[in-house]
């Protein structure tokens, strides 16, 4: 196995403390929004591989070890039902401010928005380009520490009681609507009219929203706080149409396409298929494509499904979720307890959250990750938690 050298990203959005915190270093003052474990092409991971001669190679990037034996490294089922590439990303998230408001296509979608942007030569860096690549990207999030989020749209009856009750003559048209149609044709007028509105008009609304959620405080202190990050953002009534979930620690959320979602505040472990496949709605300055957006999101209700792990006999814990791209676990190992058999024949990343366990010979500390190519022998031991990121193949 190889011990992995990360990346962090400073997006605006990160907390200066989170990710310092738990790596247990000095805050530099920056945002530290995400560590990314994998073999995305933005920022992969890199490794150190002894020579045959048993002597330590040169650092090179986790996608060059990949793609110069691909079978070695992630194994045939894995390759023959995913291409030759690993097809997950894991990373730490720490949000310090709101995340924008997003949603994200499914794979048949994404293949034929990429195609077309392609085809209609959009430079895949433009500002206005949608479809980075054409691969779907279903997301898991997994609370580290009490994490706040949005996910998937609330009865329209539920988002009619939140906006009626700050008072806004100008949200009253929407109220309306959300009582007055079926629940699909509600939520699609609505955000439609959202995100179509006059800007001045639209900042007018949402600043006396705003101030009337920081007067009203519980239920609707979200929406103050989303407001004070992004004043007058068509974004923060658009927030109220969805379902506001505060994660415990070990808890998570399932993100499949189509349903709109934005992540607040709070440390967690995220795990995705690898694509840079994003549709925003809203708390962002980045294009929105509103018609596009409008033809991916799923308008129905749902309910936000926090997850909680299924333990198993070996004392892993998994997180199910129906996609096959990756597959989150964690192990909580207790001082004196028999080394744990983790050997399989797809790739594996390993990531410590917290404690001193070791993966073989390898001691790990907290945000420290290995990445264990399909079939290598591997036991955990030690005490700790640990995550365990892989496919399913």
């Amino acid at each position: 196995m190889d011990r992995l050298s990360n990346t962090v990203r400073p997006y605006a959005w990160g907390s200066t403390t989170a990710i310092p915190e738990l790596l247990g270093i000095a805050p530099t003052g920056e945002p530290q929004a995400e560590m990314w474990m994998g073999a995305h092409p933005g920022a992969p991971s890199r490794l150190t591989r002894a020579t045959g001669a048993g002597e330590a190679g040169p650092e090179q990037p986790l996608t060059d070890v990949i793609a110069a034996d691909p079978e070695r490294e992630l194994g045939r089922a894995t390759v023959e039902k995913f291409g030759p590439r690993l097809p997950f990303l894991l990373k730490l998230l720490a949000a310090g401010a709101p995340l924008s408001l997003q949603v994200h296509p499914d794979l048949a979608q994404a293949e034929q928005g990429y195609e077309d942007e392609e085809r209609r030569s959009v430079p895949i860096d433009a500002p206005h380009r949608t479809y980075k690549d054409a691969n779907h990207k279903p997301e898991l999030i997994c609370a580290l520490t009490p994490f706040a989020g949005l996910c998937g749209f609330r009865r329209p009856t539920e988002a009619a009681e939140v906006m009626a009750a700050l008072g806004v003559d100008s949200l009253k048209p929407y109220v309306d609507l959300l009582g007055a149609h079926p629940e699909e044709a509600a939520l699609r007028e609505v955000l439609t009219a959202i995100l179509s509105a006059d800007p001045a008009e639209m900042a007018e609304t949402v600043n006396l929203a705003a101030a009337a959620a920081e007067r009203l405080g519980g239920a609707h202190a979200p929406y103050a706080r989303i407001a004070h990050h992004f004043p007058g953002d068509p974004g923060v009534i658009a927030a109220m149409l969805l379902n506001y979930v505060e994660l415990q620690p070990g808890e998570a959320l399932f993100l499949g396409a189509g349903v709109p979602h934005a992540y607040l505040d709070g440390l967690g472990v995220e795990i995705m298929a690898n694509s840079d496949n994003v549709l925003r709605c809203g708390l962002t300055p980045k294009h929105i494509d509103v018609p596009e957006l409008l033809r991916i999101v799923r308008f129905e209700a749902t309910d936000p499904g926090v997850l909680r792990p299924e333990a198993s006999p070996s004392g892993e814990e998994v997180y199910e979720t129906p996609v096959d791209e990756f597959r989150l676990s964690r192990f909580d190992l207790s001082p004196g307890a028999d080394p744990v058999e983790l050997t399989r024949g797809t790739p594996q990343i390993l990531l410590c959250t917290a404690g001193a366990p070791k993966a073989g010979t390898v001691g790990l500390t907290p945000g420290a990750s290995v990445f264990v190519p399909s079939g290598e022998k591997v036991e955990v031991s030690g005490t700790g938690t640990l995550f365990r990121a892989t496919v399913v193949a």
